[in-house]
């Protein structure tokens, strides 16, 4: 028996991992108590459509963002940048998360690998995205705006920095890494995941420069914009 393209079985297991890890991200202060909520659907999605590859790939964005975002605190704090100590809530869960866990949807509908390749990109652009922001605000006070190279503030919207860049790029390597060893997308399918998701970080510091700075759009608004960026990139690589 199947439930929209997974075994019974998968669906069974997706739910006791999905409540052990809301479970454990919420205690930890990964994320608040709405946050764990939406986590916990994402969760049920990934593995659900596409296996535990999906959700070791889950797994590594948490722990990078959850590390990273702890570095250098009393820094961001002194910046007015720092994650709340509560966690993420449901909207930024929602928004950095939610387009990954719909392309593995599609890609048990559909039985398309294509769709696998697109969740690990937007995974990808999610962890790139928190860990460049994290470390370069943690690692300089200052950094350059994409747009138009002056000197900002870290942590300005479409500011970036290189250590925060080099960081969010082997986020993503990191990312695309767990997902190809645990076979759930092939080798062949690394570099377009990789290049996918650091043009989507780049896409999303553009959009910040040019739209959030101007309270166009919020963060949780350009965030999900940068993941589908990354998803659409891979999907037309593939």
């Amino acid at each position: 028996m199947t439930v929209c393209g997974a075994s019974t079985t998968r669906v069974w297991s997706a739910a006791i991992i999905t409540l052990a890890f809301a479970v454990l991200a919420r205690v930890i202060r990964g994320v608040s108590t709405s946050g764990a909520i939406a986590g916990a659907v994402i969760c049920f999605l990934l593995y659900s459509s596409a296996g535990p590859g999906a959700f070791a790939a889950l797994i590594s964005v948490f722990v990078l963002t959850w590390i990273t975002t702890r570095i250098g605190y009393q820094q961001k704090q002194a910046l007015g940048t720092a994650e709340k100590r509560e966690g993420r809530t449901a909207a930024q869960v929602l928004a950095n998360l939610s387009v990954a866990a719909l392309c593995a949807v599609l890609s048990a509908l559909s039985n398309r690998p294509a769709f696998l390749l697109a969740a690990v990109a937007a995974l990808g652009e999610a962890a790139a995205d928190t860990v460049s922001s994290e470390i370069g605000q943690a690692s300089s006070r200052q950094a350059r705006l994409i747009t138009t190279w002056e000197l900002v503030s870290a942590g300005t919207d479409g500011g970036i920095t290189f250590a925060g860049t080099s960081a969010g790029a082997a986020a993503a390597a990191g990312v695309a890494a767990v997902s190809v060893f645990t076979r759930l997308i092939p080798w062949s399918g690394l570099l377009i995941v990789l290049l996918a998701a650091v043009a989507g970080t780049l896409i999303d510091s553009l959009l910040g420069a040019l739209l959030e700075r101007k309270h166009v759009l919020n963060n949780d608004a350009v965030n999900f914009l940068s993941t589908l960026c990354a998803a659409m990139i891979a999907l037309v690589l593939a």
